[in-house]
């Protein structure tokens, strides 16, 4: 069976599949035993056979097969069919067989598009049927009228049945798939808009750099006629400011691969350098930033400085707006890397699950970008969020 049938039959079957079928099988088996047992549904017709070994071995041939239904509707279907054929044959009181029913129940449900109910699967459900009607009939001598009305009946339902939840079933899995492929979509539009925004970043550091390089690259061609020790020197600061630049655009160049300018105003290059003037800003809008460093600090190249930035922006928002007023922020510079914590208390309704939300999903993917990582958790009303960024970048 197709990976889309076992996932409709979950929706009717919540225990494993061995245990499933064993219950149906003994459920249909103890209910066809009883209804042989007492004569049928309808009035026992008086040259009809008591329930003996034949007739019950019978009903479990009719039944037993349910176990196995799931390696092959069909198969079972026919077989618990054929067994039913044989006890109207020997003239049992066979007027309503449960096995035959239920498999027929199972086979319509376990249609899908690998496996569609096709003309050839109606033609064997109605010789079957006709089958049996004229087993019956040739055994009693008469019109099998009792038996056309109750298995014909009892099929009917079991088709329809089956039917009706194989539409319901591949409703929900449509709308599932649907969801999915939405929150997926939705994931993707939030990365493509954080890596356009480190693009933007990175654009304006370098523009600001070649600028700088511009201006000294100009004094220096000027000092160089006057006093050209000024001058070496102002060559070799655009040396030194030339080799950063590259090692910035070499760094965070490959992880965007594509994606088009984004359109309105450009934001000035930032860094650790404005925190405070960033906890002050939450501040003035009613969040408590409390702020702790630990370690020496390093002087942080740009696009580690840019991101820690934008971590923490994006963090103290996010406590801002799904928090209860207070945040922790605890900053760690270690050997080769800086460590970033953001602890605040969250509200009930507030901050979606760990790992959901595009200000998430844009934390972790400047912290990739760059080599680093993202661990988001929440626990007794508390937020936590801490990132890793190590000093060197990427490939350093």
């Amino acid at each position: 069976m197709s990976t889309a049938t076992v996932q409709r039959l979950g929706a009717v079957r919540r225990d494993p599949g061995v245990i499933f079928g064993a219950v149906i099988a003994v459920v249909a088996l103890a209910g066809s035993l009883a209804l042989l047992g007492h004569g049928g549904i309808a009035p026992s017709d008086p040259g009809s056979r008591v329930l003996d070994p034949i007739g019950v071995v019978l009903v479990a041939c009719s039944t037993l097969p349910l176990l196995v239904w799931r390696r092959s509707p069909p198969g079972v279907f026919l077989a618990t069919a054929t067994a039913s054929v044989l006890l109207a044959g020997l003239r049992y009181p066979a007027d309503l067989m449960l096995g035959p029913t239920i498999a027929l129940y199972l086979l319509t449900l376990s249609r899908d598009e690998e496996n569609p109910w096709t003309f050839r699967t109606t033609v064997a459900v109605a010789v079957t049927f006709v089958a049996y009607l004229g087993a019956t009939a040739a055994a009693q001598r008469s019109q099998p009228g009792i038996e056309l009305l109750h298995t014909g009946l009892a099929w009917s339902v079991a088709w329809f049945a089956g039917e009706r939840k194989r539409r319901q079933s591949d409703e929900q899995n449509e709308s599932a798939l649907r969801a999915e492929r939405e929150a997926e979509r939705e994931r993707l539009l939030a990365v493509a808009e954080e890596r356009a925004r480190i693009a933007r970043d990175l654009h304006d550091s370098a523009g600001h750099a070649i600028s700088v390089i511009a201006v000294r690259a100009g004094a220096a061609r000027l000092r160089h006629g006057r006093d050209p020790s000024l001058s070496f020197e102002a060559l070799a600061e655009v040396e030194e400011l030339a080799r950063k630049t590259v090692a910035e655009i070499d760094e965070i160049v490959g992880t965007l691969r594509k994606g088009d300018p984004a359109h309105g105003a450009v934001e000035a290059p930032i860094g650790l350098a404005s925190l405070r003037t960033l906890i002050a800003d939450q501040a003035a809008a009613g969040l408590d930033v409390e702020l702790e460093t630990s370690g020496a600090p390093q002087s942080l190249r740009g696009a580690v400085d840019g991101a820690a930035y934008r971590i923490l922006q994006e963090a103290l928002t996010n406590a801002a707006r799904y928090g209860e007023g207070d945040a922790h922020v605890k900053l760690n510079f270690g050997d080769a890397e800086l460590e970033i914590a953001i602890l605040n208390r969250a509200r009930v309704d507030g901050l979606p699950r760990p790992g959901g939300g595009h200000g998430l999903v844009g934390i972790r993917e400047r912290a990739l970008s760059l080599g680093g990582s993202v661990h988001a958790e929440r626990s007794d009303g508390m937020f936590s969020l801490r990132a890793r960024l190590p000093y060197g970048g990427r490939g350093a």
